[in-house]
């Protein structure tokens, strides 16, 4: 039996998912725009039918400045503040990871894209096939 680990860049998704909603956000009977949430669900879902890994964790972005912004002050200076509706749905996102028993990794001072290459390159010199799940355009270089 192979072992196949997926590694999910959950900072990455959940934007994915809020604005993939952006122009018809859903929204709850108390107001609030479930969109990433709704998005994150069902991309999880079809992830794990269609892949049935072994193991499996979502890594997440935090708030703390990381290594790339005290080498380059201006380091993502110009990128947009993360819209406060987005902010608000990451507790219920990680809520649902919790959920379906998926360890969820942060690190201050690492991006999630640093810590899924980490583990992947660990994990594949321990016999690993490794899966990795983002849309975030650091991967395609």
């Amino acid at each position: 039996m192979s072992k196949l680990l997926i590694l999910i860049d959950g900072s990455a998704l959940a934007y994915r998912s809020f604005f993939a909603f952006i122009r018809n956000p859903l929204i709850n009977s108390r107001g609030e725009n479930t969109s990433a949430v709704f998005g994150f669900v069902n991309s999880l879902l079809k992830l794990l039918q269609e892949t049935s890994p072994s193991h499996i964790a979502c890594v997440f972005d935090t708030p703390a400045p990381t290594f790339r912004h005290k080498i380059y002050k201006q380091y993502k200076s110009t990128r947009a503040k993360m819209p406060e509706e987005l902010v608000d749905s990451l507790p219920w996102i990680k809520e649902v990871i919790a959920g379906f028993n998926i360890p969820i990794i942060e690190m201050d001072g690492f991006e999630a894209d640093d810590i899924i290459g980490t583990l992947a390159k660990k994990a594949s010199e321990s016999g690993f096939d490794i899966g990795m799940f983002t849309g975030d355009k650091d991967y395609y270089q």
